[in-house]
């Protein structure tokens, strides 16, 4: 017996490492090039942090890594915000048209990129040629397509994401426990700061990574809703193909892998260190943390509730 079950666990285990390789033998390729000496080609030459170094002169490559950036900082901020209060109104609440408000949330997330990027450029169009006829703009000094219209476009389709991440951790919180801290006189604002944002932290950090995630590297809707002054790294990179690319495209390419890997594990090491520590404080009979709920609460079965 114990040798038919190890066959299925290491198919399995070799799937995922072949699957592993796959996603990440290009990002090594990545990396290890931008200590390549030579310019181009894909043969080793020898190791040089040259390029680093001339990716601090190459202000194109630096502007667009810093629009970027900033975009998506603050198309995740917003992003986070509506996405957990449309997670709360579609998980906690009944109103009309519920239903095709749960529909529509799956939209951009199903729909081609090229469908949104059009569309949101026909709408950007629309509403800033009437901005412009309402106040008289002419074509010197009109509204234009640039950061906030990127902006506004990657906070679309983030917010479906960050919903759809922090919807399914509302499900592993009971709404029992939200009712008995009412119950015990928690208003609803003091309900949902000290029981059920705490519950969906998880959900709603990783909704915000991965928001922050597809809107950095976002090209296709990007290419469509910016204008001047908003290019990005993805646009700047695909503007080179024309030309050749750079070895510096491989060094911000690998200071942004990095970076987000410091950030992922920061973000999980602080997120398990709070969950340990809050779990020794309630062990040790700490009232106050016995008033916030568990790590992870689980939820409660109905005979529990019939039992309690």
């Amino acid at each position: 017996m114990s040798a038919l079950r190890r066959g299925p666990t290491a198919a399995i285990g070799t799937t995922a490492a072949l699957v592993y390789v796959f996603f990440y033998l290009p990002v090594f390729v990545v990396v290890m090039f931008s200590f390549n000496e030579a310019r181009t080609g894909g043969r080793w030459t020898g190791f040089t942090t040259h390029w680093y170094a001339r990716l601090a002169d190459n202000e194109q490559i630096k502007s667009a890594t810093l629009n970027s950036i900033l975009i998506a900082v603050v198309a995740t901020a917003i992003a986070v915000v509506f996405g957990t209060m449309l997670s709360l109104a579609l998980d906690r609440h009944v109103f009309r048209a519920r239903r095709a408000v749960e529909q529509a949330v799956y939209l951009p997330v199903i729909a081609p990129e090229i469908v949104t990027g059009v569309s949101l450029l026909a709408f950007f169009s629309l509403v800033l040629g009437q901005l412009n006829d309402l106040l008289g703009r002419g074509t010197a000094d009109a509204l234009r397509l640039g950061r906030p219209t990127v902006v506004i476009a990657h906070v679309a389709f983030c917010t479906a994401f960050v919903a759809l991440v922090v919807r399914a951790s509302l499900r592993n919180l009971d709404p029992a426990v939200e009712e008995v801290a009412q119950d015990l006189g928690a208003s609803k604002w003091t309900t949902f700061w000290r029981i059920t944002l705490p519950s969906i932290a998880p959900g709603v950090l990783g909704g915000a990574l991965l928001s922050f995630t597809l809107s950095l590297d976002n090209f296709v809707i990007t290419f469509f809703v910016a204008g001047p002054g908003a290019t990005t790294l993805p646009i700047e990179v695909f503007g080179q193909l024309r030309r050749t690319i750079s070895p510096e495209v491989n060094a911000v390419s690998t200071l942004i892998f990095a970076a987000s890997t410091l950030l992922l594990v920061g973000a999980l090491a602080i997120q398990a260190g709070t969950s340990r520590r809050r779990l020794r404080q309630f062990r040790r009979g700490d009232p106050a943390e016995r008033a916030k709920p568990l790590p992870d609460p689980q939820p409660i079965s109905q005979t529990q509730r019939e039992e309690t």
